[in-house]
């Protein structure tokens, strides 16, 4: 890249935060009635993309997505100024009110960068260690200046869809038995609350917090504590339930958006019920359509407005292609039957990196029809297409990222049931193009591109 275009990617002005509680209501939901941005930089690489794909058929299937909306992240301090690889948030912002034309338009953003970052993983581990002096950081280096950016008076008629810290609550609910994330658990409920605060007195961003995906909170016992966990931490911010506007689901995840072939729980076969299957390991909640309805109803229990909306992120759960399966199967052994019957085609539904067979989900969708129960605002592409989620060798680089063993091919995890992860050879670094990734995932569309 040249030095003039570096020069422009991580040029950004000093500004002051300037806080002060909302002037205007909030929309029920942000994305009735508006537009939605889209990223420059990722509609690059997708160019870039199909410019080196041979098939001309692949090729026109990437252009296609090319401008559908995705989330810009700030997954480090230095992604706010930009990056060698990402143009700063302030050049984003003003994109955001050139494409809007004056007309209300949707700014989709990632708030990542909690001290102690996915403290259960390896694969995006961040900059901010969990002590007191990451927790200050985090809040006068990373959110502070986030805010005061969102808070200028040119970006006051954008709608700002923040996704609050992804997969850090949820580590608090399923993962304490690991001593990084009883270090991390104190700095992310104080984070989180931090950033609910600030981003909340901006006044025209809408918050949605984080809630994993269905094969990770499903359960009876995990979405229940998951659910009393969400409630302390907003309750405990500044302005509680008023700075929420609902939960995000599957974020940079591959859950399906539903289990087409497998709609009962609690169908009996072979002598067992479908949830009893070595593949759900009695999870009721099947597929994302599942989870956000189990997830809205556990939420107003714990006094949340009736409100709150949900979010799906569907940038790749397809599962299209050859092996999607086009009729439930006529086995009578009960594992045969899920087996042959589900749409997921991975080894486990614990198999998050990169995951071969994967394919792009339902597009970008306001209200999504069919789903009264879940309480859709959107189906959204959280995790950008063909960013990758982690690096299958150990690569060195300065974004506090290593080697998860889950992002291994070779790799055979007891957290699998010792089976082997199925993630993709020859990644790059979490947050990187993909190529052989992309590909795929447009293959495998579902549905269809072309």
């Amino acid at each position: 890249m040249a030095a003039a275009a570096v020069g422009a990617l991580l040029a950004a002005p000093a500004l002051v935060a300037v806080s002060s509680a909302p002037a205007v209501a909030l929309e029920d939901n942000p994305f009735v009635g508006a537009g939605q941005y889209v990223n420059p930089d990722w509609s690059a690489l997708v160019e870039t993309a199909a410019a080196e794909v041979g098939d001309p058929g692949v090729a026109a299937d990437m252009r296609a997505i090319a401008d559908e909306p995705t989330s810009v992240w700030m997954d480090r301090i230095a992604a706010i100024e930009g990056t060698e690889r990402q143009h700063g948030l302030q050049w984003h912002l003003d994109e955001a009110v050139a494409q809007s034309g004056g007309s209300p338009l949707v700014f989709n953003v990632v708030i990542y960068d909690l001290p102690g970052r996915d403290c259960h993983a390896l694969a995006s581990n961040g900059e901010l260690p969990a002590t007191a002096a990451g927790m200050a950081r985090y809040k006068t280096e990373y959110i502070d200046p986030i805010a005061a950016l969102l808070n200028q008076p040119e970006y006051e008629n954008l709608r700002i869809v923040a996704t609050i810290e992804p997969d850090s609550l949820p580590n608090l609910v399923t993962n304490q038995s690991d001593a990084d994330c009883v270090a991390s658990a104190p700095y992310y409920r104080e984070g989180v609350q931090y950033a609910l605060t600030e981003l909340y007195e901006v006044g025209n961003v809408y918050s949605y917090l984080d809630a994993a995906h269905s094969g990770w909170l499903g359960w009876p016992d995990n979405s229940g504590r998951s659910a009393q966990e969400f409630a302390n931490v907003i309750e405990g911010s500044t302005y509680g339930w008023d700075a929420v506007s609902g939960f995000v689901t599957n974020t940079a995840n591959t859950t399906p958006l539903e289990e087409t072939f497998l709609p009962n729980p609690d169908l009996q076969v072979g002598g067992g019920q479908v949830k009893s299957a070595g593949w759900f390991e009695w999870n009721p909640d099947f597929d994302e359509i599942d989870w956000t309805a189990h997830l809205y109803d556990l939420m107003i229990a714990q006094g949340a407005p009736s409100s709150i909306g949900m979010l799906i992120d569907t940038g790749r759960n397809g599962w299209g292609g050859a092996a999607r399966p086009t009729a439930v199967s006529t086995s009578t052994d009960l594992n045969t039957y899920v087996n042959e019957s589900r749409v997921d085609r991975r080894n486990h539904r614990g198999a998050w990196c990169n995951p071969s067979g994967a394919g792009i989900g339902q597009r970008p969708t306001v209200t999504p029809s069919g789903h009264a129960e879940s309480h859709l605002d959107a189906f959204v592409w959280v995790k950008p297409p063909g960013e990758s989620d982690g690096s299958s060798v150990e690569i060195p680089n300065d974004e506090g990222k290593r080697l998860d063993r889950m992002c291994d091919p070779t790799y055979q995890s007891s957290e699998l049931g010792g089976r082997l992860t199925g993630a993709l050879p020859d990644a790059p670094l979490s947050g990187h193009w993909f190529q052989a990734q992309f590909e795929m995932l447009v293959a495998n569309a579902y549905p269809a591109i072309g």
